[in-house]
Protein backbone atom coordinates (compact mmCIF):
# COMPACT_ATOMS: atom_id res chain seq x y z
CA UNK A 1 0.00 0.00 0.00
CA UNK A 2 1.29 3.27 -1.07
CA UNK A 3 2.49 5.49 1.88
CA UNK A 4 3.60 8.87 2.87
CA UNK A 5 5.55 9.89 5.34
CA UNK A 6 5.86 13.46 6.24
CA UNK A 7 8.94 15.15 7.69
CA UNK A 8 8.76 19.11 8.51
CA UNK A 9 11.71 21.74 8.76
CA UNK A 10 10.62 24.21 11.69
CA UNK A 11 12.45 27.02 12.92
CA UNK A 12 11.35 26.07 15.89
CA UNK A 13 9.47 22.73 16.71
CA UNK A 14 9.04 19.64 15.60
CA UNK A 15 6.42 17.50 13.57
CA UNK A 16 5.98 14.17 11.31
CA UNK A 17 3.22 12.02 10.13
CA UNK A 18 2.41 8.93 8.62
CA UNK A 19 -0.55 9.05 6.25
CA UNK A 20 -1.98 6.16 3.59
CA UNK A 21 -2.66 6.50 0.18
CA UNK A 22 -5.11 5.42 -2.27
CA UNK A 23 -5.40 1.70 -2.93
CA UNK A 24 -3.35 -1.09 -2.46
CA UNK A 25 -0.02 -2.17 -4.82
CA UNK A 26 -2.58 -2.78 -7.79
CA UNK A 27 -2.72 1.10 -8.30
CA UNK A 28 0.19 1.56 -9.61
CA UNK A 29 2.67 0.88 -13.27
CA UNK A 30 3.72 -2.34 -13.99
CA UNK A 31 6.84 -3.68 -12.20
CA UNK A 32 10.31 -2.23 -13.53
CA UNK A 33 9.91 0.06 -15.64
CA UNK A 34 13.68 1.72 -16.37
CA UNK A 35 14.77 -0.56 -13.87
CA UNK A 36 18.34 -1.58 -14.67
CA UNK A 37 20.19 -4.88 -13.90
CA UNK A 38 22.78 -3.09 -11.36
CA UNK A 39 22.87 0.24 -9.62
CA UNK A 40 23.24 3.48 -12.37
CA UNK A 41 26.42 5.23 -10.41
CA UNK A 42 28.59 3.82 -7.92
CA UNK A 43 27.51 3.43 -4.16
CA UNK A 44 28.80 6.11 -1.80
CA UNK A 45 31.31 5.74 1.53
CA UNK A 46 31.36 7.90 4.58
CA UNK A 47 33.22 7.00 7.76
CA UNK A 48 30.44 5.68 10.07
CA UNK A 49 28.50 8.57 12.34
CA UNK A 50 25.70 7.62 14.80
CA UNK A 51 24.22 10.67 14.50
CA UNK A 52 21.55 10.31 11.85
CA UNK A 53 18.32 8.48 11.83
CA UNK A 54 15.88 7.16 9.47
CA UNK A 55 12.58 8.65 8.39
CA UNK A 56 11.19 5.20 9.04
CA UNK A 57 11.70 1.18 7.79
CA UNK A 58 10.02 -1.39 6.54
CA UNK A 59 8.50 -4.60 7.91
CA UNK A 60 12.16 -6.30 7.47
CA UNK A 61 13.67 -3.61 10.13
CA UNK A 62 15.60 -2.18 6.56
CA UNK A 63 15.58 1.49 6.12
CA UNK A 64 13.20 3.30 3.32
CA UNK A 65 15.23 3.34 0.68
CA UNK A 66 15.19 4.12 -3.24
CA UNK A 67 16.42 1.91 -5.80
CA UNK A 68 19.93 2.59 -7.19
CA UNK A 69 18.88 0.91 -10.15
CA UNK A 70 16.66 3.31 -11.96
CA UNK A 71 16.70 7.14 -11.98
CA UNK A 72 14.31 9.36 -10.02
CA UNK A 73 12.57 11.51 -11.87
CA UNK A 74 11.52 15.31 -10.50
CA UNK A 75 9.33 18.14 -11.53
CA UNK A 76 8.99 21.27 -9.68
CA UNK A 77 6.11 23.82 -9.85
CA UNK A 78 7.76 27.38 -10.43
CA UNK A 79 5.26 29.32 -9.45
CA UNK A 80 6.18 31.40 -6.55
CA UNK A 81 9.82 30.80 -6.14
CA UNK A 82 12.15 33.10 -4.33
CA UNK A 83 15.40 34.57 -5.99
CA UNK A 84 17.48 31.88 -7.81
CA UNK A 85 14.89 29.13 -6.76
CA UNK A 86 15.61 26.63 -9.44
CA UNK A 87 19.40 27.02 -9.57
CA UNK A 88 19.29 26.30 -5.59
CA UNK A 89 16.79 23.16 -6.20
CA UNK A 90 19.08 21.81 -9.10
CA UNK A 91 21.97 22.38 -6.99
CA UNK A 92 20.48 20.52 -3.95
CA UNK A 93 19.90 17.41 -6.61
CA UNK A 94 23.44 17.56 -7.70
CA UNK A 95 24.41 17.40 -3.96
CA UNK A 96 22.38 14.52 -2.54
CA UNK A 97 22.89 12.33 -5.82
CA UNK A 98 26.66 13.33 -5.18
CA UNK A 99 26.26 11.97 -1.24
CA UNK A 100 23.99 8.79 -2.08
CA UNK A 101 25.10 7.57 -5.63
CA UNK A 102 21.17 8.31 -6.72
CA UNK A 103 20.33 9.42 -10.15
CA UNK A 104 18.17 11.99 -10.46
CA UNK A 105 16.37 13.36 -13.54
CA UNK A 106 14.91 16.69 -14.22
CA UNK A 107 11.79 16.54 -16.09
CA UNK A 108 11.00 20.03 -16.59
CA UNK A 109 8.22 22.13 -14.66
CA UNK A 110 4.63 21.40 -14.59
CA UNK A 111 1.56 23.19 -13.55
CA UNK A 112 0.35 20.07 -10.85
CA UNK A 113 -0.89 21.75 -8.07
CA UNK A 114 0.40 20.79 -4.34
CA UNK A 115 -1.79 18.55 -1.84
CA UNK A 116 -1.68 17.31 1.36
CA UNK A 117 -2.50 13.66 -0.20
CA UNK A 118 -0.78 13.11 -3.48
CA UNK A 119 -0.71 10.30 -5.28
CA UNK A 120 2.47 8.74 -6.05
CA UNK A 121 0.83 7.22 -9.43
CA UNK A 122 -0.73 9.62 -12.12
CA UNK A 123 -1.08 8.10 -15.56
CA UNK A 124 -3.00 10.63 -17.07
CA UNK A 125 -0.47 13.50 -15.73
CA UNK A 126 2.60 11.34 -16.07
CA UNK A 127 2.17 8.43 -18.01
CA UNK A 128 2.37 4.59 -16.71
CA UNK A 129 5.04 5.06 -13.99
CA UNK A 130 5.62 5.92 -10.79
CA UNK A 131 4.73 9.88 -10.80
CA UNK A 132 8.05 12.20 -10.51
CA UNK A 133 8.94 13.88 -7.58
CA UNK A 134 6.82 16.90 -7.39
CA UNK A 135 8.85 20.00 -5.67
CA UNK A 136 6.79 23.00 -5.42
CA UNK A 137 6.80 26.88 -4.38
CA UNK A 138 3.58 25.93 -2.07
CA UNK A 139 0.74 28.24 -0.06
CA UNK A 140 -0.65 27.33 2.94
CA UNK A 141 -3.84 27.03 1.00
CA UNK A 142 -1.81 24.06 -0.92
CA UNK A 143 -0.11 23.12 2.06
CA UNK A 144 -1.47 23.84 5.36
CA UNK A 145 1.57 22.83 7.68
CA UNK A 146 3.74 25.22 6.29
CA UNK A 147 2.54 28.29 8.51
CA UNK A 148 3.50 28.72 12.27
CA UNK A 149 7.19 28.50 11.16
CA UNK A 150 7.63 25.60 9.24
CA UNK A 151 9.96 25.79 6.25
CA UNK A 152 9.17 22.96 4.52
CA UNK A 153 7.84 19.58 4.36
CA UNK A 154 8.91 16.08 2.32
CA UNK A 155 6.53 13.69 1.75
CA UNK A 156 8.39 10.30 0.43
CA UNK A 157 5.69 7.62 -0.64
CA UNK A 158 6.52 4.03 -0.54
CA UNK A 159 5.10 0.54 -1.67
CA UNK A 160 5.22 -2.43 -0.45
CA UNK A 161 6.71 -5.36 -3.10
CA UNK A 162 7.73 -8.97 -3.36
CA UNK A 163 8.42 -10.39 -0.37
CA UNK A 164 6.27 -7.27 1.79
CA UNK A 165 9.45 -5.46 1.19
CA UNK A 166 9.19 -1.58 0.70
CA UNK A 167 10.88 1.24 -1.04
CA UNK A 168 10.37 4.55 -1.64
CA UNK A 169 8.93 5.48 -5.25
CA UNK A 170 7.75 8.69 -5.33
CA UNK A 171 7.37 11.91 -2.92
CA UNK A 172 6.77 15.69 -3.01
CA UNK A 173 8.70 18.83 -1.56
CA UNK A 174 6.87 21.68 -0.77
CA UNK A 175 8.60 24.53 0.47
CA UNK A 176 6.87 27.67 1.93
CA UNK A 177 8.10 31.05 -0.66
CA UNK A 178 7.22 33.74 1.84
CA UNK A 179 9.14 31.98 5.04
CA UNK A 180 12.06 31.37 2.99
CA UNK A 181 12.00 34.32 1.31
CA UNK A 182 12.19 36.67 4.58
CA UNK A 183 14.96 33.82 5.76
CA UNK A 184 17.01 34.73 2.74
CA UNK A 185 17.17 38.16 2.66
CA UNK A 186 18.67 37.66 6.58
CA UNK A 187 20.88 34.86 5.24
CA UNK A 188 21.19 34.91 1.40
CA UNK A 189 21.01 32.11 -0.86
CA UNK A 190 23.14 29.44 1.36
CA UNK A 191 20.02 29.97 4.35
CA UNK A 192 17.71 28.49 1.16
CA UNK A 193 19.83 25.89 0.18
CA UNK A 194 20.13 24.61 3.21
CA UNK A 195 16.35 24.43 3.69
CA UNK A 196 16.46 22.88 0.34
CA UNK A 197 18.87 19.85 1.34
CA UNK A 198 17.26 19.02 4.81
CA UNK A 199 14.10 18.59 2.22
CA UNK A 200 15.68 16.18 -0.23
CA UNK A 201 17.34 14.53 2.94
CA UNK A 202 13.72 13.49 3.72
CA UNK A 203 12.74 12.60 0.42
CA UNK A 204 15.61 9.92 0.07
CA UNK A 205 14.66 8.97 3.63
CA UNK A 206 16.76 10.50 6.38
CA UNK A 207 14.92 11.71 9.35
CA UNK A 208 15.74 14.30 12.22
CA UNK A 209 19.23 13.92 13.60
CA UNK A 210 19.98 13.06 17.12
CA UNK A 211 22.86 15.63 16.96
CA UNK A 212 22.40 19.61 16.39
CA UNK A 213 25.69 19.91 14.73
CA UNK A 214 23.77 17.85 11.39
CA UNK A 215 21.62 19.83 8.87
CA UNK A 216 19.53 17.21 9.71
CA UNK A 217 18.40 18.30 12.72
CA UNK A 218 14.91 19.37 13.63
CA UNK A 219 15.83 22.90 13.33
CA UNK A 220 16.94 25.40 10.92
CA UNK A 221 20.81 25.44 11.44
CA UNK A 222 22.16 27.76 9.55
CA UNK A 223 24.39 24.80 7.27
CA UNK A 224 24.30 24.90 3.69
CA UNK A 225 25.34 21.40 3.66
CA UNK A 226 25.34 17.81 4.66
CA UNK A 227 27.76 17.30 8.11
CA UNK A 228 29.27 14.08 8.95
CA UNK A 229 26.23 12.13 10.14
CA UNK A 230 23.98 13.51 7.42
CA UNK A 231 26.55 12.18 5.21
CA UNK A 232 26.66 8.76 6.82
CA UNK A 233 23.26 7.89 6.63
CA UNK A 234 23.35 9.23 3.09
CA UNK A 235 25.66 6.81 2.16
CA UNK A 236 23.51 3.98 3.80
CA UNK A 237 20.53 5.14 1.99
CA UNK A 238 21.97 5.44 -1.39
CA UNK A 239 23.05 1.50 -0.79
CA UNK A 240 19.64 0.08 -1.56
CA UNK A 241 19.05 -2.95 -3.17
CA UNK A 242 17.73 -3.17 -6.98
CA UNK A 243 13.77 -3.39 -6.97
CA UNK A 244 12.56 -5.05 -10.16
CA UNK A 245 9.57 -5.58 -8.87
CA UNK A 246 7.68 -1.87 -8.22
Amino acid sequence: MPLGIVALLLVAGAGAAVTTHGAGRAAGPPPGIEEAADRLAPAVTAAPNPAYRFIGTGRDGEPLRWSPCRPIHYVVRPDHAPLAGMTIISDAFATVSAATGLTFVYDGTTDETPVPDRSPYQPDRYGDRWAPVLVAWATTTEAPDLQDRVLGEAAPQMVTGAGGKAALVSGAVYLDPTQIGQAQAVGGLRQTRGIVLHELGHLVGLGHAADSRQLMWFEATGYDDYQAGDRAGLAVLGAGPCRPDL
